[in-house]
Parts: structure tokens; sequence; C-alpha cells
């Protein structure tokens, strides 16, 4: 990840990340530049002034998608008397637009030449995210007389940057110019338009309904007021939780992503830098997470997932009939088989979680049209949990890439390569199958049956299902439970093995209700003890174990995704106020990084360390992250749909004070919850 004094703008899949004086100069390792479409567009962006640098003063993001940067010439120093000042106003909306202001505070006039140095590497994100630049193709750079061209080709693959100025200016390959004479306290300005190009065969543009030139911040600023006045007001006392709510809300609109086949319609990315394109489990989680908030997002996520939902044996793609994808890619790795992500398929929990959305999302909106419109989809999910799943023949999902170049070796959403062990610290052989996958194909068949009964009208089906969900719920109980530490284990191996270690995906096997009520206690009392909870979170892996590390990706960090799971998990078993510690310690957390979580943070003990340690890698911002205090603020006050109406039973933490959610959307019109304190638990729902 970049720096952290780098300033990002974004919309959807269209990013900037650059200094705070507004300039650019990427490296092959760095995730700095314009990028769209999983390629780097701008790769040096460098203002000078008479052939100097510029320094800044202050920037401001001013919504996710601009910036603006105050500038002066000269390096910085104790005290500055700049006779010159710079503004550089930016906004991306699809493409990319930079208006410079030059400002003369002397009392003489000044010539000046302003110059813009300009390069595109087209590199790969893939390339940039391992550090290796290694172009196939051909750039090119072609200065015309309004305007410069960068390119990149290798065979029908074509993407190219183009820049034109408002203001007639000199063009070169590296860059262009003006020459300027001001007269005191005069004052001169230029916009400057970037436009990206993915062309196609043909030279037909791929990047389909675009913004026109000029229209992009209008529009945008009218559909984030458009996004923030649909989605539901929250109200606190407790100034956290309206403020860090208002910045979720925002992040989710900048993370909106149109796919090209979309036309228009849009689902959640996974985050920026690395992941700003369609995850499987990622949107899934995302959108369960803002059902409440903003439940479009689901149906959209739902249908497109669907439409791309595998239909065959492809071993490069760990493609497989009933598979929902796990990523899509549209950058040059991908489409030259150097990277399998169009779409890959490599995750096991992507498919059941698609039949828990589809479920949930009808019990919210009343939508029985789309649960009909995807029923063949759910039962070819079903299949491929039930017959391409079960690689060991034992009733369990597991996973091992087929694709031994460039899959994923881990396909559970702890995706790294040392994220499951044993308790010795040793990592199991392949196939594996994590616990947490489990509890979501018993949540599936749950869900499917209900959908089954009430929508397909095939009743022996839905008994069915009930039955191997049943079935599966005894046979997990007995495999899994680790019974000297009175857990789950987090896998096995392919000999039934337990990797024996205490981790936070017990509390998504609470989520799914595999859990049997008798040990729910114990696995309660895990996620808010020492080992497990910081004081700021559940920790991925609990301390003590070998492969502990309080900033280890997935073996001691805390994810805030993570956590609003586990505490939707603790409501549905009945522990209310575990749910309720969790829940005040993200929302802490929240407060040092501005209302903005992040991917994941440290797991240090909260009294060591007194504030939140960030993960130097860490996205930001990112979908499920985003989500996660729109689920803790459902979990808080236990908002479930029952019986086509809206429940709301709060429990809030010690010191939360009121709050209220207003206008909560669903197949009971719209309607608000209320709750004070945590003992008080007086609420209201009205119309």
């Amino acid at each position: 990840m970049a720096a952290s004094n780098t300033i990002r703008i974004l919309d959807g899949n269209t990013f900037v990340v650059s200094e705070d004086t507004g300039d650019i100069e990427a490296t092959p390792s760095e995730p700095t530049g314009l990028f769209s479409l999983d390629m780097r567009f701008l790769s040096k962006w460098v203002l000078t002034v008479n052939g100097e640098r510029l320094n800044a003063l202050s920037y401001d993001d001013l919504q996710y998608y601009e910036a603006r940067f105050f500038l002066v010439p000269g390096m910085a120093t104790h005290y500055i008397d700049a006779k010159l000042s710079i503004i550089r106003e930016r906004a991306v909306g699809g493409s990319f637009r930079e208006s410079l202001t030059i400002l003369n505070h002397d009392e003489k006039a000044v010539d000046l030449e302003i110059r813009m140095d300009a390069g595109a590497d087209f590199a790969d994100l893939f390339q940039v995210k391992d550090e290796v630049l290694n172009k196939k193709g051909e750039t090119y750079a072609e200065a015309e007389a309004d305007k410069l061209r960068l390119g990149y080709r290798r065979g029908n693959f074509r993407r190219e940057t183009v820049i034109s100025a408002s203001r007639p200016a000199r063009y070169d390959r590296n860059g262009f110019a003006w020459t300027l004479h001001l007269e005191p306290n005069e004052q001169w300005e230029t916009s400057i338009d970037v436009q990206t190009h993915a062309v196609g065969p043909g030279g037909r543009d791929l990047r389909m309904g675009l913004r026109a030139h000029g229209t992009e911040r209008l529009a945008l600023q009218h559909d984030l007021e458009q996004w923030i006045a649909k989605a539901p007001k929250v109200n606190s006392e407790h100034g956290r939780v309206a403020s860090t709510y208002r910045r979720s809300l925002i992040d989710l609109a900048a993370l909106r992503f149109s796919p090209l086949s979309l036309g228009g319609q849009t689902l959640p990315a996974a985050g920026l830098p690395w992941f700003m394109t369609m995850f499987g489990r990622d949107s899934i989680l995302t959108c369960l997470q803002v059902l409440p908030f903003a439940p479009e997002m689901s149906k959209t996520t739902l249908r497109i997932l669907a439409a791309l939902q595998g239909t065959r044996f492809d071993d490069f793609r760990d493609e497989d009939p009933g598979r929902i994808l796990h990523e899509m890619r549209y950058g040059e790795t991908a489409a030259f088989e150097e990277q399998p992500h169009s779409p890959y398929y490599g995750s096991v929990d992507a498919t059941p979680l698609f039949i828990v959305l589809l479920d949930e999302y009808e019990k919210w909106s009343g939508d029985v049209a789309l649960v009909k419109e995807l029923e063949r989809e759910c039962r070819a999910a079903l299949k491929w949990i039930d017959d391409y799943a079960d690689l060991v023949g034992n009733g369990y999902i597991w996973y091992e890439r087929r694709n031994s170049d460039t899959g994923l070796e881990n396909q559970c959403w702890k995706d790294s390569w040392d994220s499951l062990s044993y308790s010795d610290g040793t990592l199991p052989p392949f196939p594996r199958a994590t616990c947490e996958v489990q509890g979501y194909a018993y949540d599936a068949k749950t869900r499917a049956a209900r959908m089954a009964r009430e929508f397909w009208d095939d009743p022996a089906y839905a008994d069915q299902l009930e039955r191997e969900a049943a079935e599966l719920k005894e046979r997990f109980n007995r495999d899994w439970w680790v019974a000297d530490g009175g857990f789950y284990a987090l896998g096995l191996d392919p000999n039934g093995r337990q990797c024996d270690v205490l981790s936070s995906n017990i509390g998504h096997l609470l989520w799914s209700g595999i859990v049997r009520e008798d040990r729910a206690a114990q696995i309660a009392a895990h996620l808010v003890g020492p080992r497990l909870f910081s004081g700021w979170g559940v920790r991925t892996l609990a301390e003590g174990e070998v492969r502990y590390n309080p900033i280890g990706y997935h073996n001691g960090t805390i994810w805030p995704f993570d956590n609003s799971f586990v505490a939707w998990g603790l409501r549905r078993y009945g522990f209310a106020e575990e749910a309720a510690t969790i829940a005040s310690g993200i929302l802490d957390a929240a407060r040092y990084f501005d209302g903005r979580l992040p991917e994941a943070f440290g797991g240090y003990p909260r009294e060591l360390t007194k504030f939140p340690v960030e993960y130097p890698t860490a996205c930001s911002p990112q979908a499920w992250s985003t989500g996660a205090p729109l689920l803790l603020i459902r979990t808080m006050l236990g908002l479930e749909p029952h019986e086509g109406h809206l429940a709301v039973d709060p429990q809030l933490p010690v010191g939360m004070g009121r709050i209220e959610v207003l206008d909560i959307p669903g197949r009971w019109g719209r309607v608000d919850a209320f709750a004070r304190g945590r003992l008080d638990l007086e609420h209201q729902a009205g119309s």
C-alpha cells in the first residue's frame, strides 16, 4: 500500500492515488497513479513552475471523488513568504479532470513556465501488486496539436490515455506546458481532461456509459446527495455512531462499481487499491451487512453473480458447474490468461453465501420474483456443494486448487498462505476444509428449504434439504469439536485431523446456526475472552497459538468485517451483551481512523497501545469494513425481519446513549427504530 500521506479519490473502478502535492511519480511496485479497469493509465503527473517542484500548504479531499491542493513554489521552510500560489482541483467520474489556478501575489509582473510531465506505464494491477512490471506489448506517446495520446498495444488489446487542456498548450511526448505573463494580482486558470480508453476489436471503446466532459462533478454530487437522502437516517447521543455511519455510507457510495455488462447498475467493489472490482465473497458479505440501509445492492449483486455462475469444468479458472465466481478482472494479465481472473472461481464460500443472501434479501424486501428468477442458479449452487465441493467424500466442503501456477492456495476468506495450521504451527496438506464454510453450507440448505417450500412449489425438495442440513449439523458437531479446548477446530485435513487452533471463525459458526445450543455459551466466552478479544475487537487467531502475531494478516489482526458477523452470530444465540461489547470496541476503534475502518488493524491488547495500531498494507476504504458499522448498528438494535414485519430488540453498550434509525426500508414500507441505554430496552417501531 502507498504511504499514509497519499491522497486518494475514487469512483468505483476508477481511482487516483497521489502525493499530498497532487503529483504522481509511480514505481512498478507502488499503487500510485490513475487506475481504471485494473490498469494504470497515468504513472507520472508532475507539476512544475519555472522548473521547480511545488510544496504543499494544505489539501482537502472534499468528497470521495474530488480533492483540492494548495501549493507554493520551493521547498518547505519554517517561514514561507510566497509571491505565487497554485491551486490544483481534481475529480474522477469515469474520467479524470484537473483544474489549475495560478495566482500572482507580487507587486510586479512575473513570467512563468508552467509544465506538467505526464507518462503512463500501463501496468496491470497484478503486476504492481507482485512488483513485477513485465510488459509484452508496445507503449507509445503521440503529441498532437491539441492533445497528448499515451497508449499501449498488444495484439487486439489496446489502452489509451488522452490528455487535453482548455487553454492551448505545447504538447510533447513527455507532457505539456504553457508560457505565462501575469500582472500583479492577476490569476490564470485552465482545466485538463484525462480520458481513459479501453479499445477493443474494430476500435470500439469498451468503456460504455461514461459521463460527458464537464458533467462528472455535478453528476457525482447529485448522485451522492440522492444516495444519502435515500438511506435511513442515524442519530445518536454518542457522536461516534452517527459520524461513523455517515462515513460508511459515503465510502459505500464511492465503492459502487458498475461492471461492463451491467449497463449502469452497481455492486460493491471490494477495496482500494488492490480490489477495485467484483468479488463474489466480498460483494455478498457486504450486501448482507448493508441490507437495512441499501437493499438495492443485493439485487444487482445476486443477478450478476448468477449470470456468471460456473457452467463447465475449467482447471485454469478452478471453475465447476454451479460455482459462484471469486474475482473478475479486466486488465492485461487476465485478458491474456496470465492470470485466471476472467473470471476466477477459486473460493469455496461464495457459493453457499449466494443462497444465504438471496433468502435474506427476500425476507427484507419481499422480492419473491427474484427468488423465482434465480431458482435454477440456486439449485445448481446446491448441487455444487454436494457433488463437486466434497473432494474427500465425507459430506464437507473442501478445496484444492487445480491451477497450481496462479490459482489461490487457500480458498476461504482467510486466504493467505499460512492462515490454516495445526496447534503446533505446521500447515496441513490439501485438500483442506475450514469450519465456517460448513456453517455457511448448513445455513444455505436451511434457507433454500424455505425458498423451495414457499416459492418454488417443491415441498419434497424442501424436506430433503432440511434432512441434509440436520445431518450436516450433527456430523459437524461430532468431527470438528476440540473437546479439551471447548471450541471448534479452524479446519480439517483430508485424514480428518483437526487444525485445533482457536480462531475468530467460531463466531461465523454462531451466525450460521450450526453450533449446538449446549456449546454456544463456551463459544461466546471464548469470543470475548482475553485470548481472542483485544478490547478493540476479536483477533483472527487467539493469543498463545504458535502462529499468533498481532500484525499477522490472518493470524492475529482484527478485521472489522469479521467482528460484525461475530457480533451478529452472538445475537442469534442470545448473547446480546457480548455482541454489544464487540460492537463498542469496533466503533471505538473507528474514531481513530476518522470513522473509516480499514481492512484490518493490529491485535495488540487495548491497554498496551491505547489506540488501534494500523496494519501497514490494509486496504482503505474496503467494502466489508465499510459495511461493518452498519451491521453492528443492526445488531445492537436487534433489527430482524419477522413474519413480514421488522422486529426491534435493542441491547446497547454502556455509555452509548440513545440511538435512532429512521426510515428503515423493507417489505413493511419504512419504519423507525429507537433505543436508549444498555439496560433500558425501550424501543419503538412505527411507520
